[in-house]
């Protein structure tokens, strides 16, 4: 069953372009971004199921996901969309791009390739975890919670962001945390879909990040053929967040193309 997403759409004509967040982000992440690109365009920016403000609900597959994203095209009478999509949210919109090619106007893949990673999230869930458990009155106090088991600031941060006043004046997480972990294992595997998306598709990748190496080029190449391979040298995994000039500068001119 599809989960009604929430989203923000910017309204405007033209093709627009659809924003997707990557594994415990949000559309909220995407503000900056969504500010510059919606003087070009229409622009949504999506929360996917059990992130941001849409719906918890069980089963985090990327055939569930790219479904739920099908249903909010069709809700919002999108029939053709440029697709952006980061890490599992690159996931997400090349499932779709494979299940349904005639929505897709063009892909773009932000440092993610269309393969199985291995798991590598357990100091996070444990930092999240604890700061459920802490009940924090405050930011200070959660990014406390946070440090005990997550050491980069900049990831606990981007954690923070899920962080909402709860009914009782604490902090509460706004994540479906319990059905994220138990879905873990599915939002590590491969896109969903079979066979090769042929339309034009630019794949962005952090020179510092290890989400998409050399190695993983011919395998991509196979599932995204048309793909245009940029790397931005200075950025690692979160490259619209450490890069955003040089990713907003690739994003339009790409796009521009495709008018």
């Amino acid at each position: 069953m599809t989960v009604e997403l929430n989203y923000q759409d910017t309204g405007g004509e033209g093709t627009p372009l659809v924003v997707v967040h990557g594994l415990l982000g949000s559309a909220d992440n995407w503000r900056s971004h969504v500010k510059q690109w919606q003087a070009l365009r229409r622009v949504v920016a999506v929360d996917l199921r059990n992130h941001g403000r849409s719906p918890h609900a069980d089963g985090m597959s990327y055939r569930e996901m790219a479904e739920d994203l099908l249903a909010l095209l069709d809700r919002l009478h999108i029939d053709r969309a440029h697709l952006l999509g980061h890490s599992m949210g690159g996931k997400v919109v090349i499932s779709l791009a494979r299940l349904a090619p005639e929505r897709v106007a063009s892909l773009i893949v932000a440092d993610i390739a269309p393969q199985a990673y291995g798991h590598g999230h357990d100091a996070v869930f444990a930092g999240l975890r604890n700061l459920e458990r802490g009940r924090p009155e405050n930011r200070r106090e959660a990014d406390e919670l946070l440090a005990e088991h997550v050491e980069e600031r900049a990831t606990r941060l981007f954690l923070a962001t899920n962080l909402e006043r709860g009914e009782n004046g604490g902090l509460t997480l706004r994540l479906g945390l319990d059905q994220i972990e138990a879905g873990y294992t599915d939002i590590m595997q491969a896109p969903a879909g079979e066979g090769a998306f042929e339309g034009p598709t630019l794949v962005l990748r952090g020179g510092r990040s290890h989400y998409v190496p050399d190695s993983a080029l011919p395998g991509l190449r196979e599932v995204l053929p048309q793909a245009r391979v940029v790397t931005l040298e200075e950025a690692g995994h979160w490259l619209h967040a450490e890069q955003p000039e040089a990713f907003q500068s690739a994003v339009n001119d790409f796009l521009a193309a495709q008018a």
